[in-house]
């Protein structure tokens, strides 16, 4: 395998000085074990968005999934989604590279730069989004509409220094933080199971596999930064078991919570931070999980400095870090409200990375992955394996097309005419774009095997 090479940690103290590389080709110190992991996934597996989203699973008012079709579909959706994002970690850890600089055994070293500069985009768009929740977040806390600058700004602020020293981050975040949130999310699980909640929605199953395909992107989502992290993972073990079990349990967590916030709010999501703070003594707690938050725009961040070292492998990370941090600050105090063309233009380029991850596994594991990846500067270009990424995701837009733009969804609308095609219940564009994908690379790798 050519890969990055590692550097040996030969004692704890010495592992508890090291921090990440500041140059693509530097190696990277393996100082992050289970726990590390652990407590590192379960609070990106925690989020504002998370309680947020949890809409997505209930549905529309009037036409809610039941709770109990709620809880399985989160339950079943993460296990899957994160089933992924622990294979991803794995990769990482294996190779001890960036995620993207990992897609140059995948592609070709220049073929590798399209999915890296969707990633950058998509990254920074996240970023943006995450500074403003965590505005949005600390304005709910501080009952005021106002201040909404200062609160951003001392976002970004956060954010750029937790990046500067990442590892150190991860350190904080396992010895500290982790034991922080978990009592935040205990308390308030026990004063809204305490005060009960209504299920408009009892015995409705209807919508369930689209709740679960939701799911599955968010957990999908953290695929193309996985490696970024798991590539100072100890052992491959670790990085699989503790990216898949700490986020499994903290999304899941998290959801369910949500959904039952969602449905003391009157299934309003912009009221859904009301049911934290209207608990006794509520905004202490949800004050945590705000702070909390902060590790969703590092991991932003500092993701978007290892996709440009993909790029630009001589430039020092810190420079790059601190210069992206200052770009979302900026970004969000302008960006005030987000618009459906947002979200979509977020999801469109998310719909990008299922079917990418199922040629990544398939060829890492049973094609060319198997005799070696070149992941150097000069690897040379795969042009065969743009066909099965193209497939998935042509798959993924016929299935469920996003909304930016008119014409696009008229293409794939007229598509599914011409065929004469009605996307039903059962028809999951990330499931179905995944195996697509996959099948069409493990084609892909047999040929290629034959004629080696």
């Amino acid at each position: 395998m050519t890969a990055v090479p590692s550097a040996p940690i030969s004692d704890l103290e010495t592992a508890a000085r090291a921090e990440a590389p500041l140059t693509l080709d530097t190696a990277p110190p393996r100082t992050l074990d289970f726990r590390a992991l652990f407590a590192l996934w379960a609070n990106l597996g925690v989020s504002l968005i998370g309680f947020t989203s949890a809409a997505t699973v209930l549905g529309k008012q009037g036409h809610e999934l039941g709770f109990t079709a709620a809880v399985t579909a989160i339950v079943a959706g993460t296990a899957i989604g994160t089933a992924m994002l622990a294979v991803a970690a794995l990769v990482g850890a294996r190779t001890g590279a960036p995620a993207m600089a990992v897609l140059r055994g995948l592609f070709g070293t220049r073929l590798s730069y399209v999915p890296t500069v969707l990633n950058i985009l998509q990254c920074v768009g996240w970023g943006v989004y995450e500074l403003t929740v965590i505005a949005w977040g600390a304005q709910t806390v501080a009952g005021t509409e106002g201040w909404r600058w200062l609160f951003v700004l001392l976002a970004g602020v956060l954010t750029t220094v937790l990046t500067i020293w990442p590892l150190g981050a991860i350190a904080v975040l396992r010895k500290y933080v982790a034991v922080a949130v978990g009592v935040a999310m205990v308390y308030f699980t026990v004063q809204f199971a305490r005060q009960g909640f209504p299920d408009p929605g009892a015995g409705n199953w209807d919508g369930f596999l689209s709740a679960t395909d939701a799911v599955i992107a968010v957990s999908i989502s953290f695929v193309p930064l996985a490696a970024d992290y798991t590539r100072h993972a100890r052992t491959s073990a670790s990085a699989f078991w503790g990216t898949f079990s700490g986020y499994t349990v903290a999304q899941v967590w998290c959801y369910v919570l949500g959904v039952v916030a969602l449905l003391q709010s009157g299934g309003d999501p912009d009221k859904i931070l009301g049911s934290f703070t209207g608990v006794a003594a509520g905004w202490a707690f949800l004050l945590v999980l705000v702070l909390r938050e902060s590790d969703q725009s590092f991991a932003n961040v500092y993701s978007t400095a290892m996709s440009i070292h993909n790029l630009w492998p001589k430039v020092d990370r810190r420079v790059l870090t601190g210069g992206i941090g200052v770009l979302v600050t900026v970004l969000a105090l302008q960006i005030k409200e987000f618009t459906e063309s947002y979200y979509a233009f977020l999801g469109l380029i998310g719909s990008v990375f299922v079917p990418l991850f199922a040629v990544l596994a398939v060829d890492y594991f049973l094609g060319a992955g198997r005799r070696g990846w070149n992941l150097t500067q000069d690897a040379p270009a795969r042009w065969v394996m743009l066909l099965p990424w193209a497939l998935g995701f042509a798959v993924y837009q016929f299935l469920a097309p996003t909304a930016v733009a008119g014409w696009w969804t008229d293409l794939w609308a007229k598509a599914q005419e011409a065929v004469h095609f009605t996307p039903q219940a059962w028809s999951s564009a990330s499931l179905l774009s995944f195996l697509v994908a996959a099948l069409a690379t493990g084609a892909v790798a047999t040929v290629e095997r034959r004629r080696a």
